[in-house]
């Protein structure tokens, strides 16, 4: 169970409030709370607490991103991976797949028309109309709360033209099934129907990816195509991560249960040959009869897997927490950095061209009408100093204005490229300020030790959580009930 006394002790300790003057540090203005975070906590409130403190730390971390200047006013870190539980299902030809949708959510949903698609990735969502709904992709793509937010700019960046064809790629369906409550499903379409394509490899990887649970039916290795092999590469990356669950669908079980270890036997060294070393098996013997007594042990290990996808969406959320606040040390920073440099080197080599310039015309000028002993004069030669000054200097920074202007093009390229909703061209905009062009300063504006501190006491807080999360689980000699804020439990 959830300590609530231990997370508020950790929080009430770290004086963390959503005013974000209340962290010690001084701030340059505060950011409101999105309203997403709002309705986050909210929803957390009863049932999730660390989830909830979550979206705190959340918070903190928006505060940090607004002061450099990478997150407007109304956006949110947060918004970078749907906090929904997630099962995908992926299957081969046969209807092994689209019988266990119909069977599990329930077999009504057949006749209204709800098989899946053949050629889309379609999200299952609950809904309270009886009637179901089909919308197109767009839903998806402009919603920041489900899985396949933005996913159109991938789309665009892997081929062409595509990006605006999103309808034909994503739909989503609301059901209205008591099993969908409070979870998305991702039903891909059958991988050995689908043409290979850069578009259908991102959007299989990238259903996988944002998973918790991933149910994978075998007549997917039934056959050889590009699109499996790429399907068994994504799964090699990420097995070790205990999401899959390999659904045989088995008539023969239906006769001889006693097959069933013979039959799993088979499959997993099937699949150790491809490389696929770990995940769970589950016979059924048709998918489509879940009262079946042969089918009821299945029925109830995949039900207990979808209970506990609830969990592991947390632990997913907590590592995209911790994700985000190691990508602006890793990978933020030294992008800005990284073009600072480059801006620096141009305007310098720009500058120095026109020193050169100059100091090549003074010689002329020497060689032509002696100038030298004007330059040496303790009256003229200030004078002449004070000029040059007043010329390069404003020539420097025009130089660096310009210059600024082809690197803030470079930055939002890259953004795209790296697929970050971080301003990098806001952040380096920031370094364009008079001392900065005139100063060899490399590091970004804002990049500091108390920024540093800032994200460290981020970090050290999703650990907390990660802990906390964990005594849902179990507790270590029973310590994690004790009230730390207690000084007398501090001596024990």
């Amino acid at each position: 169970m959830y300590h609530p006394a231990h997370l508020s002790v950790y929080f009430s300790n770290s004086k963390y409030n959503y005013k974000s003057n209340k962290h010690g540090f001084n701030l340059m203005a505060e950011k409101t709370v999105s309203k997403y975070l709002l309705n986050l906590e909210k929803n957390f409130a009863s049932d999730n607490p660390v989830l909830q403190k979550a979206a705190k730390v959340f918070h903190e971390l928006d505060q940090i991103e607004y002061d450099l200047g990478l997150l407007g006013n109304d956006e949110t870190t947060a918004c970078k991976d749907s906090w929904w539980p997630i099962i995908s299902l992926i299957g081969g030809n046969s209807t092994a797949k689209s019988g266990f949708i119909n069977s599990y959510l329930g077999s009504e949903y057949m006749l209204a028309g709800l098989q899946p698609s053949s050629h889309k990735f379609t999200v299952l969502l609950h809904s309270s109309q009886s009637t179901p709904t089909i919308l197109p992709g767009t839903a998806l793509d402009v919603d920041h709360r489900y899985p396949f937010y933005q996913i159109s700019r991938k789309i665009e960046q892997q081929q062409a033209g595509e990006g605006d064809r999103i309808n034909s790629y994503l739909e989503l369906k609301t059901i209205n099934s008591d099993r969908l409550k409070g979870k998305l499903f991702i039903d891909a379409p059958n991988i050995n129907a689908v043409s290979s394509n850069s578009v259908a490899s991102l959007l299989m990887r990238h259903t996988i990816e944002c998973s918790d649970l991933v149910l994978i039916f075998t007549d997917a290795f039934d056959s050889s195509a590009p699109l499996v092999d790429e399907l068994v590469e994504t799964i090699v990356r990420h097995q070790d991560t205990n999401k899959f669950v390999y659904i045989i669908n088995e008539p023969a079980a239906a006769l001889n249960p006693a097959l069933n270890n013979e039959i799993i036997s088979s499959w997993q060294r099937k699949l150790s040959g491809l490389g696929l070393n770990t995940g769970q098996f589950i016979v059924l013997s048709t998918v489509e009869n879940t009262i079946n007594p042969q089918n009821q042990a299945g029925f109830a290990a995949i039900d207990q897997r979808m209970v506990n996808v609830s969990y592991d969406r947390s632990y997913r959320v907590l590592h995209s927490l911790e994700k985000s606040i190691r990508e602006i040390d890793s990978v933020v920073i030294p992008e800005v950095t990284k073009g600072i440099a480059i801006w620096k080197d141009r305007v310098h080599f720009s500058t120095l061209l026109i020193l050169g310039f100059i100091i090549t015309f003074a010689l002329f000028a020497e060689i032509q009408m002696g100038i030298l002993d004007l330059l040496i004069d303790p009256i003229i030669g200030p004078v002449v100093l004070i000029v040059l000054i007043a010329i390069i200097v404003p020539l420097h920074i025009l130089i660096s204005k310009l210059q600024g202007k082809l690197i803030i093009k470079q930055l939002t390229a890259r953004q795209k490229e790296l697929h970050l909703m971080e301003n990098l061209a806001k952040l380096f905009e920031k370094n364009l300020t008079f001392s900065r062009m005139l100063m060899p300063i490399t590091e970004p504006a804002g990049w500091n030790k108390k920024t540093k501190a800032r994200l460290s006491q981020l970090t050290d807080k999703t650990k907390e959580l990660v802990q906390l999360l964990n005594d849902n689980f179990g507790t270590y000699n029973d310590r994690s009930s004790v009230n730390y804020s207690d000084p007398l439990n501090l001596a024990n």
